[in-house]
């Protein structure tokens, strides 16, 4: 569960909009979003200590191109770089405060 940070409804548009990921559904104050084999839950909470807190790790097969594609979006976007474990990362920050790290699956 992703807390969507005010908004349920502007936390989708971002996740649709600037992101690349579709609604597979939605029900209240909850959504669950996918892009290719990546699902999420978006719950509505605006609870800034909850958001600032959550992180999560996600493999791609292709790190260079979502680099490409979300380095420019409307969020805090980190470098992307081998990090001293050898893993070739980088992470944003959406607007509700979560932090996603996308690494490459095959490095």
């Amino acid at each position: 569960m992703i807390p969507s940070g005010g908004s349920l409804a502007d936390a989708l548009k971002f996740y649709k909009e600037q992101m690349g990921f579709s609604v597979s559904w939605q029900a209240g104050g909850i959504a669950g979003i996918n892009r290719d084999a990546i699902s999420f839950n978006l719950v509505e909470n605006d609870n800034r200590q909850w958001a600032d807190n959550a992180s999560f790790s996600i493999a791609v097969s292709n790190l260079d191109a979502l680099y490409d594609e979300y380095r420019g979006i409307a969020a805090r976007v980190g470098p992307l770089e081998t990090k001293a474990w050898g893993r070739r990362e980088f992470h944003l920050i959406v607007p509700s405060g979560v932090c996603l790290q996308f690494y490459g699956q095959n490095d």
